[in-house]
């Protein structure tokens, strides 16, 4: 299905009726907690990479990916394959823990991708098939090797939605993990951003752990994300990441780093961690190594494997579809340097949305790395927050003399003068509610997150052709500009 194809909403009426009816009764009859459904009134029934077409027969480009999950995008024929063959060779649908050839052949592909350092002396845990029970399993497993309780976590997380993660991500009602300040520029929690707002995070998390009167004790384990995406797609400064990887393990502290979204080629590197050279202890894995089907794993240092059997478990952590679909896309990702791919296909992706940073007052940073972009929009008319700065601008990414990228698309940007300088304006969540709607009018299926669902996010698969990419960004920038140019609407105000 080609992104020419004309998306006009113009369908016959038996389809929209039976469109509508479906709607209406999931409606009726789900729980309140669903999400997707409520902002994305539509009822996919084929889909085919990049594409996806709705019961009433309007077409759409999906870059919500399954929220990522889907690498390669919705069918692809190497996932269709691997999938088949399980099914045609009558071997069991789901073993628990037992050991079977697709098992097998899912581990060797997965140690294969790893970072160097840890392939080579790597155990894995499968466990329930959801990322949120990984990060349960990771959390458990520090504690358990440590004999310590405590966890770090960091502001603007997400780790997943049992009571686990949860408490580890940024919306934690208790005080069990203690939080520290994760460094981002547009709204530098120490109001100055760039490599100075990344030092003085750093430098609060040394004195926390330094400090015998900080009230923390020293910790079980810390856990990030490499770039956080439900925190509003914000990459970690790679010299960040060094020093706190140096941090921890100066003071025997495992790190955890969670990939459930940023691994498998998403960020431009195979895993997100590869971009700062840094080798976690333990890497929580979901998401795209299923290749579309559930599937969850741990993957830690050896010394670290200190389990009682069925200290931590899942009846469906045995599913050979998932496996099989999983091996197919690992393989098809590193044989086809798709992770080069997304690194360079989302630099120019970022410049040609930095445009609309340029154009529009509302739109107030355009942020992210390879293929997990985000623009968040805010409320040019409202008073500046208070503590936080004005962006950076939409320079291009650069290389800084050690080869490490100092430009938007690494996360980091240039140094700045001791002025906090203007403070950037208030998150606009409506607005950002709005520019979803439109692009869904448009044909175009994005995200919203951050913290106050005031970013639209784009996870395309890694797939997405030269020409899909300029129909995804041109329908993107169709629907801000139409929102911007809404009368009825005072948070859209162009610049002249």
């Amino acid at each position: 299905m080609a992104v020419t194809e004309s998306v006009t909403g113009e369908t016959f009426g038996g389809a929209r009726v039976a469109h509508e009816g479906i709607l209406r009764r999931q409606s009726a009859r789900e729980s309140r907690a669903r999400t997707y459904a409520r902002a994305l009134p539509i009822v996919p029934v084929r889909a085919r990479g990049l594409t996806i077409e709705g019961a009433d027969g309007r077409r759409y480009l999906d870059c919500l990916s399954g929220a990522g999950t889907l690498a390669l995008g919705h069918n692809h024929p190497v996932v269709l394959e691997a999938i088949r063959k399980v099914l045609d060779s009558g071997a069991p649908l789901s073993v628990l823990d037992l050991a079977t050839p697709v098992k097998d052949a899912f581990v060797t592909e997965l140690f294969r991708t790893l970072p160097p350092g840890l392939a080579d002396r790597a155990r894995v845990q499968f466990c329930g098939p959801a990322g949120t029970d990984a990060v349960e399993a990771a959390l458990k497993l520090v504690r358990t090797a440590t004999g310590r309780t405590g966890v770090l976590a960091f502001t603007g997380a997400y780790h997943g939605m049992t009571a686990g993660a949860l408490a580890a991500s940024g919306g934690a009602g208790d005080v069990r993990v203690a939080r520290l300040p994760y460094p981002q520029d547009y709204r530098c929690p120490f109001g100055v951003g760039g490599p100075r707002g990344a030092e003085l995070a750093a430098r609060w998390t040394e004195s926390l752990l330094d400090d015998p009167k900080s009230g923390v004790p020293l910790p079980a384990g810390m856990i990030l994300e490499p770039v956080q995406g439900e925190g509003g797609v914000h990459p970690a400064p790679d010299d960040w990441l060094r020093r706190m990887r140096r941090l921890t393990a100066e003071r025997s502290i495992p790190l955890i780093a969670d990939e459930i979204q940023t691994g498998v080629g998403r960020t431009g590197a195979f895993w997100a961690v590869e971009h700062s050279g840094v080798t976690p202890d333990v890497m929580v894995l979901s998401k795209a190594i299923g290749g579309s089907l559930p599937l969850a794993v741990v993957v830690y240092r050896d010394d670290l494997d200190v389990w009682e059997p069925g200290a931590h478990a899942g009846t469906f952590r045995g599913n050979q579809l998932a496996m099989a679909a999983g091996t197919a896309t690992l393989a098809h990702v590193r044989e086809n340097a798709l992770a080069d791919r997304a690194r360079l296909l989302g630099t120019r992706m970022l410049t040609r949305l930095r445009q609309l940073q340029d154009d529009f007052a509302c739109v107030g940073e355009v942020r992210g790395r390879g293929l997990m972009i985000g623009v968040e929009l805010v409320d040019p008319e409202a008073e500046r927050s208070p503590g936080q700065r004005e962006p950076a601008g939409s320079a291009d990414p650069a290389e800084s003399p050690d080869g490490a990228s100092t430009g938007p698309d690494s996360g980091v940007t240039g140094e700045r003068d001791g002025d906090p300088g203007p403070r950037p304006h208030p998150a606009a969540p409506r607005l950002a509610a709005a520019v979803q709607r439109a692009c869904l009018e448009r044909g175009l299926i994005v995200e919203l997150g951050g913290r106050h669902a005031g970013v639209v996010r784009l996870l395309p698969p890694l797939t997405i052709t030269d020409e899909q990419a300029d129909a995804v960004l041109d329908r993107l920038a169709d629907a801000v500009a139409a929102v911007a140019r809404d009368p009825s609407d005072r948070h859209g105000v162009r610049k002249d």
